[in-house]
């Protein structure tokens, strides 16, 4: 696909068939993602594929503790519920999702559906768990090569007519995660990717985010004036 092709059309999917993925063709997923940029060529990422018995106990599991009440426990420091304008723009797609799902605003019972949903990492096929070398804690840098191999993985997944979501909330019970997947200790857990492919009838897959325009974020420093 033409790169910016891909970037435009890429979207989160949340809903997938009921199909597995080659372990081949994940594998070439993550062959084109390692190229991501990486501080120092530090390549500080793991990257543990779940499928299968794994993976229906892990979302089993993570999705009955938070139903229960349980507080998340993630590896990584979270900040609290988003403010301003980053909680606007959560309302924003939650209310595209909903009215995309046609859940109602008070309709209590499938909004918290929806959220389990989520706990289960939406019921995909596959999940990548990615980690990082806890021994670079603290600090941010792992962090952002670990997002730049994030992107790449969507990406490339995109490409190939697989369809993901970054999911954090499948991973709210890392403790869970690190047991199933009998992930190290030295390594720390930082979110997983949900794929698989893309259920076309599935109304919350038409749903893009919106983003705001350049100009809004970006300064140009030392250019000549247009």
């Amino acid at each position: 696909m033409d790169f910016q092709e891909l970037v435009h059309s890429r979207r989160s999917v949340r809903g997938f068939r009921n199909q597995t993925v080659p372990k081949a063709l994940i594998r070439e997923i993550i062959e084109d993602a390692k190229r991501a940029p990486s501080s120092m060529n530090s390549q500080p990422w793991h990257v543990h594929v779940l499928t299968g018995g794994p993976l229906e106990q892990v979302r089993r599991r993570n999705m009955e503790e938070m139903a229960a009440g349980k507080k998340p426990k993630r590896d990584i420091f979270t900040h609290g519920p988003y403010e301003g304008v980053h909680r606007t723009r959560q309302v924003d797609i939650a209310k595209q999702l909903f009215a995309a799902m046609g859940i109602a605003r008070d309709d209590k019972a499938m909004r918290q559906d929806w959220v389990l949903r989520g706990f289960r990492q939406f019921d995909a096929p596959v999940s990548l768990v990615l980690t990082y070398d806890r021994v670079l804690d603290p600090g941010a840098t792992c962090h952002f090569d670990l997002g730049a191999l994030c992107y790449g993985i969507v990406l490339a997944a995109w490409d190939r007519g697989i369809g993901a979501v970054v999911n954090g909330q499948g991973i709210s019970r890392s403790d869970i995660v690190r047991e199933v997947a009998d992930i190290p200790d030295d390594e720390a857990i930082m979110t997983c990717i949900a794929m698989g492919y893309p259920d076309e009838a599935f109304p919350a897959n038409a749903v893009r985010s919106e983003r705001q325009p350049a100009d809004a974020f970006v300064r140009y420093v030392g250019f000549a004036e247009d």
